[in-house]
């Protein structure tokens, strides 16, 4: 007679098993969505940090030409942010696409808007300075997208 040994999981270790995932997916999901927002301010950040630099950038070229004047306005009828005075001429190689959900853009020169969870984030540039600041009277969560 040939001595078989059957081998399997009891019920009892299985129920431990999705215990123990259930456990950690309830500690899991908060944090995802800890790290999205995260995200957004990451990105809503560097945009601002383009937009800027663009911003000094077309300046410097005006100034080898002899034109002292800031861009007009950033945007018009696209999705990217360019000079109000020339639609051929784009001031981000790769524009910022609009949107009305968290982590986008929306609002047309001078004032933008940018969405950060359920908060909206406003921005406006000022042709006669160049600089393109966070209004006034904001949610606080904006501030992290500025400082």
């Amino acid at each position: 007679m040939l001595n078989t040994k059957k081998t399997a999981f009891t019920m009892l270790e299985l129920v431990f098993v999705i215990v123990v995932l259930g456990i950690l997916a309830s500690v899991a999901i908060p944090h995802f969505t800890a790290t999205r927002l995260d995200a957004q301010i990451t990105k809503g950040r560097s945009d601002i940090s383009s937009i800027r630099s663009a911003i000094v950038s077309e300046r410097q070229s005006r100034l080898i030409k002899g034109d002292s004047s800031w861009i007009s306005a950033l945007s018009g009828a696209t999705t990217k942010f360019f000079d109000g005075n020339d639609s051929d001429h784009i001031l981000l190689m790769y524009g910022v696409a609009p949107g009305t959900s968290s982590g986008h853009w929306s609002g047309t020169d001078p004032d933008y808007t940018y969405k950060l969870g359920e908060d909206n984030c406003g921005f406006n540039y000022d042709n006669s300075t160049g600089k393109f600041d966070l209004n006034s009277s904001q949610p606080a969560i904006c501030d992290k997208l500025v400082n």
